[in-house]
């Protein structure tokens, strides 16, 4: 029945070995591993900032996009509406003179507007390029090697939006 039992002198030492180690892991290890739990936690907060504040900036370039093609649909309507006037106008001056005359001025009025709405466009998708690429470069830098890579990525995302629009 030894076996099981110990001595008292044998758990005295046990006790006192393990109380040793106790404090000598209380005053060295357990500060480091508090330290690096907390630098982990500063890490992971940082992150969600981070992405918070990349989420708003992509919520404002859309809010931005719709409002400049918001406009671009009104200068279209109020173009039209103006080229509608002067058509009107001419065809009260002159009937004959005033439908060749309202046919140019119709053609380049749509000229004027297609050209507009390209302008806008491509001034949306600069911008809107220009800030997705800011954000899948930080976002993406770690699985693509090269920035040709990343542009490429950006414009096949942007190719896949304008497609479903």
């Amino acid at each position: 029945m030894e076996l099981f039992t110990p001595d008292f002198g044998l758990v005295f030492w046990m006790f006192v070995a393990f109380g040793m180690l106790f404090l000598i892991l209380w005053k060295f290890a357990w500060p480091v591993i508090l330290k690096s739990v907390d630098s982990r936690a500063d890490l992971i907060d940082k992150g969600v900032e981070y992405a918070q504040e990349a989420k708003a900036q992509l919520d404002n370039a859309r809010s931005t996009a719709d409002d400049l093609i918001r406009q671009a649909q009104r200068q279209q309507a109020d173009m039209l509406r103006e080229a509608d006037k002067m058509k009107s106008r001419l065809v009260e001056e002159a009937r004959a003179a005033a439908q060749s005359e309202a046919q140019k001025v119709m053609d380049a009025a749509k000229v004027s507007i297609a050209q507009q709405q390209k302008q806008a466009e491509e001034q949306l998708r600069a911008s809107v390029g220009a800030i997705a690429l800011d954000i899948a470069q930080k976002v993406v830098q770690q699985n693509l090697a090269a920035d040709k890579e990343q542009r490429q990525l950006v414009d096949k995302l942007l190719n896949e939006i304008e497609t479903q629009n």
